[in-house]
């Protein structure tokens, strides 16, 4: 059957080519599996969103995703045409004769993959029947009040019915791999009870058994995996992104310098009658997610704003900290104190426009007349009237507000709660000043107008401190556009980061330990990254920026993407062994780098720095004179690769005894 098949696929620099030997994809079919392929859920729409392009680069026309119908998703997002190919076709009539509507064409993403989309709703009437075959087969069953369990078990029913046909028109078996992705002392199926979600246990437990390829995200899910699910990932896929879509080329310190400007701005009205710090020394933290406060490490991270506020107090520090809680809450508006703000903020701007177009057309007629103006004639009294009035509107009796909207849960709400306790209020005196803005950012908003990329542009470093983060696309997304980011050993990120990377801080990745400290002993650790942080000039934040910029090729797909091809691989090697070899005892080629520590010095902020944050414009042009070619550290950086490592081999799948995996 035809293929077009892009040939994008080159290494990127300083990285290991891929060796491994093409599969025939001419002769092959691949269907990816997922909840969120149109349908924007959570981080997995992201993983599968920008894994599409290399994914059709290597499969071409033989690539399907396949997931759950929504009318309003595949009439913005899919573009209807005909299957391509025909056995498809006839297992589309097949089911949408049976009554179980279908639909096909091209997701409008970067790579525009082929989508075959099931509309659930139309096949709930076999639900019973299907409960019963799940029953029969695996003795799970499934209570009618989980709905998110029974579609689930829709949508699986209906692909295999869909498999089912297209191994008929094909003339072959249907043997589809599957694709899935704390401890000794954790009883699963006790814990799994008490929280009414065993029968969804038992339905992972039996997919990851049932699996000819078991993978999953990171070490961190692999170690979950082994002691919950009883079985080691075959191989572990960790999650990209599409860095082309990031890239600003050498433009992202300009951007950064765009977008910070805006930022100020916003800042410039929020705290009307209480600006009485230096906007060019205050540097922006922010943490976005979900709103789940422990699991996000928002705890660990308003602790260690109240440390940092004491430090750079003690220490005199002319360095303000404006730190920012992007995570969706219940509100039901904006605070008026907010909105009034960034009104008094427009009319000082509109005053102070107004004066100086008056002040420049009599400056200008006078140096027309050959005259030096007299500057206290230059502005009549009732300019110097409407100045005052202008001043005198941004007088303030209260403090400027911690949260940008009316919370409807004010009193309970943990963020709050925690402020209160900190007793971080957006005083005058506090150097840490905090913003809670309980909704995800738009560049529509009346009081924030910027995209969530434009806003991480203008920030200094996003802290990301979680507890448990299976992988965690924010301080990934951070370095794809030269943003510092804070991270832990609990997140996959992190410990992919420690891996590759020698001495990550001096990239820019401050790395927690939150598995093998206490918990006051990470907040004291990261009280330590953010008063460093503080303590850098403005030049050594450019030299860092740019050197969290060089590490966007370890999240790039074009990178990531082998681990994916492999596991494929793999897997047809053990569906089919006689047509598809792969020693099961070698090292697979899949090889990656580690990035050496940065060869100017000094290497990490804690270096050469003051003793505290307080220093002069002065110094900072007279200090950092150790040498720093970013040309010439960027090459090194990608031709001094250390040990690469390799993924483990490939252990051989042991029989299953019979009982060995009832559930």
């Amino acid at each position: 059957m035809p293929l077009s098949r892009s040939l994008s696929m080159s290494s990127l620099s300083g990285l290991p080519l891929w060796e491994e030997d093409d599969l025939p994809v001419e002769n092959l079919l691949l269907f990816e599996v997922a909840w969120e392929v149109t349908n924007k859920v959570g981080g997995i729409y992201t993983v599968i969103q920008t894994k599409a392009k290399i994914t059709v680069d290597e499969w071409g026309e033989n690539f399907f995703m396949m997931g759950p119908y929504y009318e309003h998703n595949f009439k913005t997002q899919v573009e209807q045409c005909d299957p391509p190919i025909a056995a498809i076709k006839v297992a589309m009539d097949s089911l949408i004769n049976s009554g179980c509507q279908v639909y096909f064409g091209r997701w409008l993403i970067e790579g525009s993959p082929y989508v075959i989309l099931f509309d659930i709703g139309s096949a709930a009437w076999n639900l019973d029947r299907w409960k019963g075959d799940l029953w029969d087969a695996c003795s799970i069953g499934l209570p009618y009040h989980d709905r998110e369990a029974n579609d689930s078990l829709i949508l699986g029913s209906l692909i295999a019915w869909f498999f089912k046909e297209v191994a008929e028109e094909l003339k072959c078996y249907d043997d589809t791999s599957c694709y899935f992705w704390s401890f000794d002392s954790f009883n699963l199926d006790k814990e799994a009870g008490e929280r009414q979600i065993y029968h969804r246990c038992c339905l992972e437990r039996a997919a990851v058994h049932c699996a000819h390829v078991f993978t999953t995200v990171s070490q961190i899910t692999a170690v979950e995996a082994n002691h919950m699910l009883h079985r080691n990932p075959d191989v572990v896929t960790p999650n990209g992104l599409n860095v082309k879509k990031f890239s600003a080329m050498h433009e992202f310190q300009n951007l950064h310098s765009t977008n910070k400007t805006q930022i100020q701005e916003f800042v410039r009205g929020h705290f009307y009658g209480h600006l009485d710090f230096n906007l060019e020394k205050t540097l922006f933290f922010f943490i976005a997610g979900r709103y789940e406060f422990s699991n996000k490490g928002a705890d660990i991270f308003l602790e260690s704003l109240s440390r940092l506020n004491y430090l750079l107090r003690v220490h005199k520090s002319d360095v303000t900290v404006v730190a920012f809680f992007i995570m969706p809450a219940k509100t039901n508006n904006f605070n008026v104190e907010t909105l009034k703000g960034q009104a008094v903020r427009k009319q000082l701007w509109d005053t102070a426009q107004f004066a100086k177009e008056k002040f420049g057309k009599r400056l200008y007629e006078a140096l027309l007349r050959g005259e030096i103006p007299d500057m206290n004639k230059i502005l009549d009294r009732d300019d110097f009237t409407i100045m005052k009035r202008a001043i005198f509107a941004t007088q303030r009796h209260t403090l400027p507000p911690v949260t940008t909207h009316n919370m409807l849960d004010d009193s309970t709400d943990q963020i709050l709660a925690n402020v209160r306790r900190i007793g971080l209020f957006n005083s005058r005196n506090d150097r840490v000043k905090i913003i809670f803005h309980p909704e995800f950012l738009s560049s529509t908003s009346p009081l924030l107008p910027m995209d969530y990329e434009e806003f991480v542009r203008g920030c200094h470093l996003g802290v990301f401190p979680s507890y448990y983060e299976p992988w965690g696309y924010t301080p990934g997304e951070c370095t794809v556009m030269g943003i510092p980011s804070v991270t832990t050993n609990l997140s996959g990120f992190g410990c992919f980061m420690e891996e590759h990377v020698s001495d990550p801080a001096a990239y820019g990745i401050y790395i927690v330990d939150r598995r093998f400290r206490s918990a006051d002993e990470s907040c004291n650790q990261l009280t330590k990254f953010l008063f460093s942080f503080c303590q850098q000039s403005r030049r050594q934040r450019i030299i860092q920026r740019n050197r969290t910029e060089r590490l966007s090729d370890l999240l790039d797909w074009r990178y990531l993407g082998r681990f994916y091809m492999h596991a494929r691989h793999l897997a047809l090697s053990r569906s089919f062994p006689d047509k598809f070899k792969m020693d099961p005892t070698a090292t697979p080629p899949t090889e990656g780098f580690r990035y050496p520590r940065p060869p100017s010095v000094p290497p990490s902020p804690s270096a050469s720095l003051h003793s505290t944050p307080h220093h002069s414009d002065e110094e900072d042009e007279e200090e950092d004179e150790e040498p720093y070619d970013e040309d010439d550290e960027a090459e090194r950086d990608r031709q001094n690769i250390k040990v690469p490592f390799t993924l483990a081999p490939v252990p051989r799948r042991k029989k299953k005894q019979p009982g060995e995996y009832g559930n």
